[in-house]
């Protein structure tokens, strides 16, 4: 099979070569100028891209990792703290909240939208904690922690339902930390304020990932936070920056997290770019939406909800054999990916926690379907149809003859 024939899961070629002039630029600048840490080209992207997410304040740091980390710390969570998230993320989430000192616990997901459950959420915190009246905490009975925040994850570029999310917290006293990292412009109806809010604008502070395959990426490592607190803001300033005030005046100890000027620079090229590219995504998951209807049962796709305008980071379907039919677009040349494979209960690096791997069934039956087809701006037409068409072709392929139409 030809190259020009195959599909491939993600380009990144095509739109730095399309970008290709004002990225050379950035270099020249930071050559001539000597800027490599911090200066104008960082505190120009944290401005712009606050007014984008529609928040007063973002701190750009080294990863996404380091922004819901240091957004969690800010926010004041740290060891003896039990923080809430779902099992079906990229593990990052909750090496942040481990390495903030908290302990990750999991509540498990809404089967539509992959996204936590407000439902479940509140279940746990009210039949697996304690409320104490004199202090206003919530307490974990079984390991005598607090609980103390809540991290929902916009996944897939989608974002959680956040008005029951952010009722419960504020029953509860939580704070409430957005994982926005694949989700740079989404937005959330909220009924609660009767307007449409973009992802890292609705909780305490969120951390963005700009690692180059998202939406808006980097071409290296990078992340920010955005939040409306100036204090959390302050913080998160000194924390990637070895806790530094002012140069050599340390008022806590930090990390060396800063975000590249180089970097900075890109993503404010790339950030001119971002609804037309996010606009384009949202075109062509509709496209496999109408191409997939003759798949009928054997594939669900993604579902929108009312309240959500997603921004598809990724496209993913579902089917009950999911291994079959990535051999199958393997062999037709469609570059296929899953995200993700194994729940995060389940994973070695948890054992200490003891989950059981039928805590969270809706999860697990998730993670055992889900298959992400090739999708980013660049996507043409025809590519698309050739993908639809294999997965056509492989669900015909498996249809008993009695029961085919």
């Amino acid at each position: 099979m030809t190259e020009h024939m195959k599909v491939p899961f993600l380009d990144l070629v095509a739109p730095h070569i399309q970008l290709e002039e004002e990225l050379t630029a950035v270099f020249q600048t930071a050559l001539r100028t000597a800027g490599f840490v911090g200066g104008p080209m960082v505190e120009q992207f944290e401005a712009e891209f606050a007014q984008f997410c529609g928040t007063k304040f973002c701190v750009g740091v080294a990863s996404g990792t380091d922004a819901v980390r240091f957004a969690l710390m800010a926010a004041g969570i740290g060891p003896g703290h039990i923080v809430i998230t779902v099992p079906n993320t990229f593990i990052a989430t909750t090496e942040a909240i481990s390495q903030a000192g908290a302990r990750p616990d999991f509540v498990d997901i809404d089967e539509r939208t992959y996204n936590m459950d407000p439902g479940r959420l509140c279940e746990y915190l009210e039949t697996k904690c304690d409320f104490d009246t004199a202090s206003g905490q919530l307490v974990h009975p079984q390991s005598g922690l607090i609980v103390k925040g809540v991290v929902p994850v916009h996944l897939y570029g989608q974002t959680a339902e956040m008005d029951p999310i952010l009722d419960v917290a504020r029953k509860y006293n939580l704070i409430v930390i957005e994982d926005a990292c694949q989700a740079h412009g989404a937005e959330y109806y909220s009924h609660r304020d009767d307007r449409w809010k973009k992802a890292g604008s609705m909780g305490k502070a969120a951390g963005f990932s700009f690692y180059p395959g998202k939406n808006l990426g980097a071409c290296g490592e990078a992340g920010a936070v955005t939040t409306n607190d100036e204090d959390v803001a302050r913080k998160i300033r000194m924390l990637r920056d070895h806790g530094q005030a002012r140069k050599y005046y340390h008022d806590m100890e930090g990390y060396n997290g800063r975000l590249d000027a180089i970097q900075a620079r890109i993503l404010l090229v790339k950030l001119g770019h971002l609804m037309q590219w996010n606009s384009a995504r949202r075109e062509r998951a509709a496209e496999y939406n109408r191409l997939l209807g003759t798949a009928d049962s054997a594939v669900t796709i993604p579902f929108e909800a009312s309240w959500s305008r997603a921004v598809y980071h990724l496209y993913v379907i579902r089917t009950e054999n999911r291994e079959g039919l990535m051999v199958h677009l393997k062999d037709a040349g469609v570059g296929t990916g899953i995200h993700y494979p194994i729940p995060l209960h389940m994973q070695q690096a948890y054992r200490s926690l003891d989950y059981a791997p039928s805590d969270f069934p809706i999860c697990e039956r998730v993670a055992s379907e889900i298959v992400s087809l090739p999708m980013f701006p660049q996507l043409q037409p025809e590519q698309q149809k050739r993908v639809v068409n294999s997965i056509v072709e492989f669900v015909g392929s498996c249809t008993p003859p009695a029961l085919a139409r």
